[in-house]
């Protein structure tokens, strides 16, 4: 079964927890650095789900969303913000721009993982439960 998760984050430190949890939990990621990658990569590893920085080099989080929703390929594919934007306004325009869910950073260790399965489909069985 497909248990690669896309990650697009540019901050070190926020891929290393975020890789460090998905794998423990046993999903296989898959990292970009910016934007460009990831829609590529999007676009060549048929991800179970992406999660996206909003605040990335070069080419944004809500323009890699619109550029992620471009393609029919990921039609079913979930998009999931993971962002440190909280202010009043934020959520509403980061899921207008494509993404199908928002998690807030700092991410919490403790609910991360059931966060991220909520966008998942429900008969998604990964190792290490």
């Amino acid at each position: 079964m497909n248990n690669r998760l896309l990650v697009i984050e540019d901050n070190e430190q926020n891929m290393y927890l975020m890789r460090f949890l998905l794998e423990k939990h046993g999903f296989s990621v898959i990292a970009a650095e910016d934007g460009e990658t990831g829609v590529a990569l999007a676009l060549q590893c048929d991800p179970l789900a992406i999660l996206l920085d909003i605040q990335l080099p070069r080419m944004n989080g809500y323009a890699v969303a619109a550029e992620l929703r471009k393609h029919r390929c990921l039609d079913g594919v979930p998009v999931i913000a993971v962002t440190s934007y909280a202010m009043l306004g934020d959520r509403e325009q980061i899921l207008a721009a494509g993404t199908t869910g928002y998690i807030e950073k700092p991410i919490n260790p403790d609910t991360f993982i059931a966060e991220i399965r909520h966008y998942l489909p429900e008969n998604l069985e990964t190792a290490n439960e």
